[in-house]
């Protein structure tokens, strides 16, 4: 029997490439808003400079998918590093010279038992050190309370449709939390090498919001 429910502890979209036009452009939250007055206060303090700031930033603006890819492809062929990185996801990283940010991360496996999908209920809280920008649908209002309520709906609204039986479990990031979704290795992909398989990953399947498909 399958358990659709949010892991709190773990704290439209037809096309997830060209969200409609009502999850774009959204207002600051109170949180984003509540950042943006801590960190003036903070230059203002000489905490750190606004230069500081600017570098930080343009640092996280240079992270890509593509290092959440690498992470996914190496855990494909590399039994240890896949244990190791659904136990101690930080190290595991680092084993292959990728920063994940100074949050903690944890890594939900995908399994023919089991479909993990990550959101922020409160703002828009996302591993941006291994997946880049969060995309405009994910920081919308309407997937952040809607796949908490009824993640098969707003999946399927992705084009991934999860079976009856396959239990669903949606994850909430905090400020002092960060997931990342381990897809399952497609079939069909035996005779492909780690830089390949990295070409399939997606920064919506290292969100959960779809699932990685073998080439054509």
């Amino acid at each position: 029997m399958s358990h659709d429910h949010p892991h709190h502890h773990d704290h439209d979209h037809p096309d997830p490439h060209a969200p409609r036009k009502d999850l774009e452009d959204t207002p600051p939250t109170y949180h984003q808003a509540l950042a943006d007055a801590v960190a003036e206060l903070l230059i203002e303090k000489g905490v750190f400079t606004g230069g500081d700031l600017r570098d930080t930033i343009e640092y996280m603006q240079g992270r890509t998918p593509e290092l959440g890819a690498k992470i996914t492809a190496r855990a494909w062929v590399d039994p240890a590093f896949k244990a190791k990185l659904l136990t101690n996801a930080k190290e595991a990283a680092a084993e292959i010279g990728i920063d994940t940010g100074p949050a903690p991360l944890l890594v939900m496996e995908n399994t023919p038992d089991v479909h993990n999908v990550i959101v922020c209920t409160l703002c828009s809280c996302y591993p941006v050190f291994l997946l880049g920008k969060s995309p405009d649908w994910y920081k919308s209002r309407e997937y952040r309370s809607r796949v908490v309520r009824d993640p098969r709906t707003v999946l399927s609204e992705f084009g991934t449709e999860i079976a009856p039986q396959r239990e669903v479990r949606v994850h909430d990031s905090t400020a002092d939390m960060r997931y990342m979704i381990l897809p399952m290795r497609p079939e069909g992909t035996d005779g492909m090498d780690e830089t390949q398989l990295a070409q399939l990953v997606t920064r919506d399947s290292l969100i959960g919001v779809i699932e990685v498909s073998a080439p054509a």
